[in-house]
């Protein structure tokens, strides 16, 4: 998988840390080859929920039959 920025990404795992969970999209703000991406995840409304570097099988390409959902996260401070 080569992934590039702004592309957009499904999260493979769980992160509760960042009040992230496994299927939330985000988008690749930086590429460091080959070890790592820069994601940043939003709300629905564009506040950004987390900004976190992950290893690329963290994460895989949106599919065809992917459906977007919105569930509540829990407030706290970015």
């Amino acid at each position: 998988m080569t992934l590039r920025n702004l592309d957009v990404v499904v999260l493979n795992e769980d992160l509760p840390a960042h009040g992230l969970k496994r299927g939330d999209l985000g988008t690749v703000v930086e590429v460091y080859a080959p070890d790592a991406l820069e994601v940043e995840f939003v709300t629905a409304s564009g506040r950004t929920q987390a900004l976190v570097t992950l290893p690329p099988s963290a994460v895989r390409e949106v599919g065809d039959n992917d459906l977007v959902a919105v569930r509540p996260v829990a407030s706290r401070d970015v």
